[in-house]
């Protein structure tokens, strides 16, 4: 038995198949997805949707890629999120003082976009209006949780307010700072970058037509995504000490940085809102399961958002692990066994581990100006921009569209 501190209260407890812990943008898709495939689910959320709806509670937005878009249609979230959605039909990667760069074009490899790219607030907001549209589905918000037990039999969640929720399988979706995890002993190792993430929304005078730009520095990378009408997205990679420097900044003056980055292609920009800033580290677990448990998004890894894979990389997990627990389900067999969840950890391990050293190579590439590896890159984006085959590869790995994909990545119901 494991658990994570606190004694249980005698309170009727509330009983169900599976107890997500942790109400993100994670948390919350793999709950509807269970609940749309009429799993038995409750999902304990820390905040409630009305404070998460405030404005300024999380000013991020996300760059969807196609396999997370179709993990959320399976889930039933998309109809609440296309009318925001803003399509990304042409990608751009720029290395800063080099003519070359790679121009990828959706039309190459199909009819669909490479992805879209919403604000958070929306997406929370789809997912809110989605938790209400399921019966199998029971959101508990706010909630917060004193204590995890797990044992073979089962596992109880014990939460502030004394009540409990008993169910055969436990998920950790809590983040960085997994209680889940850490009751499990499952170690979390990370290093960080030196680098700090910027992040803000720009206006900006012409169209962006769909573009996403991601310019490469010697202190980190500046993407620039679509959102609709025109605005545009900013994800500002950069040295931590310089970072500083910059958020230190009156808006007049921060916005005239951003003008000089961004270019002239959407012409006269203006910051809209505040702006965040957060340090960047890789972050991956050592396991994703420990008995009656399984951990989903954050809690078991963080990467660099380099190539935009955060919560892409997050929603597979989600789609590997609902397809696992709804197969089990539907054969009337106990969803927490360990057999099943090894299933999962197999079919996530290597994806994981694969895409966080990708993106941590690619960080140590680009975020530097040494001559031979800027030489080298340079050479690299030019003979991939000329070889189409190779392209298409690279295109449809950033949709996420290859290796062995979930149901609901191919565009199947669970």
């Amino acid at each position: 038995m494991a658990d994570i501190g606190g004694d249980s209260e005698s309170v009727t407890p509330l009983t169900t198949e599976v107890a997500v812990v942790g109400g993100g943008l994670a948390g919350l898709s793999l709950a509807c997805a269970l609940g749309t495939a009429g799993v038995p689910t409750i999902c304990i959320d820390r905040d409630s949707p009305e404070a998460q709806a405030a404005p300024g509670f999380d000013i991020r937005t996300t760059a969807l890629a196609h396999c997370a878009r179709q993990v959320l249609a399976g889930a039933g979230v998309w109809p609440h999120l296309a009318a925001e959605a803003q399509p990304i039909n042409d990608i751009r990667v720029v290395d800063r003082g080099s003519p070359l760069c790679l121009h990828y074009d959706h039309r190459a490899i199909g009819r669909e976009p490479f992805g879209y790219v919403l604000d958070n607030a929306v997406i929370r907001d789809g997912l809110f209006k989605r938790a209400a549209e399921l019966p199998a589905l029971t959101h508990l918000a706010p909630a917060g949780v004193r204590s995890l037990e797990r044992s073979a039999r089962g596992a109880t969640v014990t939460l502030t307010d004394g009540r409990r929720v008993q169910a055969r399988l436990v998920v950790g979706a809590d983040g960085r700072g997994s209680l889940c995890r850490q009751g499990a002993g499952i170690a979390y190792p990370q290093r960080a970058y030196n680098q700090t993430a910027l992040i803000c929304n720009i206006g900006h005078e012409h169209p962006h037509n769909g573009l996403a730009v991601e310019y490469f520095t010697p202190h980190g990378p500046f993407a620039v995504l679509p959102l609709s009408g025109n605005r545009s997205s900013i994800v500002w990679s950069e040295r931590s000490d310089r970072a500083r420097l910059y958020m230190s900044l009156p808006d007049d003056a921060f916005t005239e940085e951003l003008q000089r980055r961004v270019g002239e292609h959407l012409g006269k920009v203006e910051l809209l809102g505040r702006r965040d800033a957060w340090p960047l580290a890789i972050m991956v677990a050592q396991r994703m399961i420990d008995q009656r448990l399984a951990l989903i998004g954050e809690t078991i890894h963080a990467i660099h958002p380099i190539a935009g894979q955060g919560l892409n990389l997050s929603l597979r997990d989600v789609a590997a692990l609902a397809e696992v627990v709804v197969d089990q389900y539907r054969l009337g067999l106990d969803i927490g066994l360990p057999e099943v969840l090894e299933r999962y950890q197999r079919w996530r391990r290597f994806d994981t581990f694969l895409l966080a050293g990708v993106c941590d190579s690619l960080v140590h590439l680009f975020s530097n100006d040494v001559a031979p590896l800027r030489a080298a890159r340079q050479l690299g984006l030019g003979a991939v921009d000329r070889l189409p085959s190779l392209k298409a590869f690279f295109m449809r790995h950033a949709m996420g569209m290859v290796g062995q994909l979930p149901r609901l990545i191919r565009g199947e119901a669970l």
